[in-house]
């Protein structure tokens, strides 16, 4: 269903119907045509750029290997003057510039993550380097260097994926000086237009920026989202809040809605997405389980895709990722050790009971971040519960230690649970391990995070942790359970490092 890309990401650039052009009004198309003009500079900006960078990196790799002698020097029967290159640099960057427009690195669309892009570059580069040498062996010319182009293969990974870098670094500048940003308005219904909101609060690479939420039933707060009003309301909120677009989020049982919605819009000249509902989006190739009976097609979903083979190949994975992880931080893990026997008194290792796969318990360790007595004194803080649903996080905890603040911040703490995955009762990447108390509390759809092994870190870790309502939290594991690979689980991986430094969410 999406490949590399999230479920989320691509909610959110769901089906697009425009309103006709005699019907838009001033104000509103203004700020459009600025967005779309803004868009079209930008992407037209970017391939001018590639083009720059494709020859910057050819005439580098040319002075490296034939001035600098780098891979060997060049004997002089076998000297090639840069002159005699300008044919095969240019056939070389049209090249790549056709199959990066065919890959998609230019569509409008294109909101990937940045690991995703990346990868997307690196395979459209080989494949376009491997087309155009293949092409110039068969024309048989003069005698060219093969290390050269091995040279501008490496320089244009390098110089392409730090364009865009800086493109990212400057839309994020752009956008935070309300630049190249729409405005949207999320016409809908829980649970859909929930998990759309969370997108749109969490993702700030899809250029939009939410005003708030409008619901026919029970007008009322979604969490952190506040609601404006009912539908009645929406043509005083849509020039009230200077709203660029509406994304209209109804789940399935809400679909007679959409018209009188859309047919707004049109009337007020906005510009309105439909996203799909999430158990529909569900219902793709990939997840839909397909049966003969007496020649009648029986259709189900699949249950978890971690079983079987997948869950051996995981399992794998995760001895071989540990065991290099512990032997590696070996050093530290004795530092910390002894920075909490000198900061309070205690043992080293907190041990905590936790539920893992199918509800069966068993201890995870952590570093202790608190003091002996935390267990007893949370009866008292629970009146400070900053977190939603049925788990306690408390910003300013006065029952965590100086050394154990540290560690949280962090997640250090959570380094000995690599010893809960060499042992089988956790995985490197999962869902968070509940406690019994709050298993308690869950709602049945809640209890289907449980299905897996639970890990150290995972999908909502990586995108704003504590920070996150619980519901929200659930819906990401959820994802995770349904649409694991090998490939997600290292995009996870390398997510991880990035949000432990920046500390978002960690308390």
């Amino acid at each position: 269903m999406l490949g590399q890309e999230y479920l989320f990401t691509q909610i959110v650039m769901s089906t697009e119907i425009s309103s006709t052009p005699n019907a838009l009004s001033g104000l509103q198309t203004q700020r459009t045509q600025s967005y779309q003009r803004a868009d079209r500079t930008f992407r037209l900006l970017l391939q001018a750029t590639d083009l720059v960078v494709i020859n910057i990196a050819f005439i580098v790799a040319y002075f490296l290997r034939y001035t600098a002698g780098f891979g060997g020097d060049v004997a002089d029967e076998n000297y090639v003057d840069l002159g005699t290159y300008l044919p095969l640099q240019a056939g070389l960057s049209l090249t790549l510039l056709a199959v990066y427009n065919i890959a998609g690195l230019y569509r409008k669309t294109t909101r990937r993550p940045l690991l995703d892009e990346a990868g997307a570059i690196v395979l459209s580069t080989s494949f376009g380097m491997m087309v155009f040498l293949a092409a110039i062996f068969l024309v048989r010319g003069f005698a060219y260097s093969r290390g050269l182009f091995l040279i501008a293969w490496v320089l244009l990974l390098a110089f392409l994926i730090s364009v865009r870098v800086s493109a990212r670094l400057i839309r994020a500048f752009l956008r935070s000086r309300g630049i190249g940003v729409r405005r949207v308005l999320v016409v809908g219904e829980e649970p859909l237009a929930h998990t759309v909101m969370h997108i749109l609060a969490t993702e700030p690479g899809l250029d939009y920026v939410l005003v708030g939420f409008v619901k026919p039933s029970d007008p009322r707060d979604i969490g952190r989202f506040k609601c404006l009003g009912s539908l009645s309301d929406i043509p005083d909120l849509l020039q009230a809040h200077r709203v660029d677009e509406v994304l209209v989020a109804f789940p399935s049982a809400f679909h007679q809605l959409v018209p009188e919605i859309t047919d707004l819009c049109a009337r007020e000249g906005l510009a309105f997405k439909i996203v799909p509902d999430l158990y529909e989006m569900s219902l793709s190739l990939s997840q839909v389980d397909i049966e003969d009976l007496r020649g009648i097609p029986v259709i189900g979903l699949r249950d978890t895709t971690i079983q079987g083979s997948n869950r051996m190949l995981k399992r794998a994975v995760d001895i071989m990722t540990a065991s290099v992880i512990s032997l590696t931080l070996a050093p530290l893990w004795f530092a910390i050790a002894l920075a909490i026997k000198l900061d309070s008194q205690g043992p080293v290792y907190f041990a905590q009971v936790r539920l893992g796969k199918d509800g069966r318990p068993f201890r995870a360790l952590k570093f202790r971040s608190m003091y002996t007595d935390a267990e007893a004194q949370l009866a008292k803080l629970m009146e400070h519960n900053e977190a939603s649903g049925p788990i306690f996080k408390m910003r300013n905890d006065p029952r965590i230690t100086r050394v154990g603040r540290f560690l949280r911040r962090t997640s250090l703490d959570e380094l000995p649970q690599l010893w809960n995955v060499l042992k089988g009762e956790m995985s490197l990447v999962g869902p968070r391990p509940p406690i019994p108390a709050e298993v308690e509390k869950y709602q049945e759809w809640h209890k289907k995070r449980l299905k897996v092994q639970p890990g150290m870190t995972g999908m909502w870790q990586v995108r704003g942790r504590s920070e996150l309502p619980f519901d929200e939290m659930v819906l990401l594991d959820l994802y995770y359970i349904e649409n694991w690979s090998l490939g997600l689980d290292f995009q996870i991986l390398l997510r991880t490092l990035p949000a432990v430094l920046s500390g978002r969410g960690a308390y």
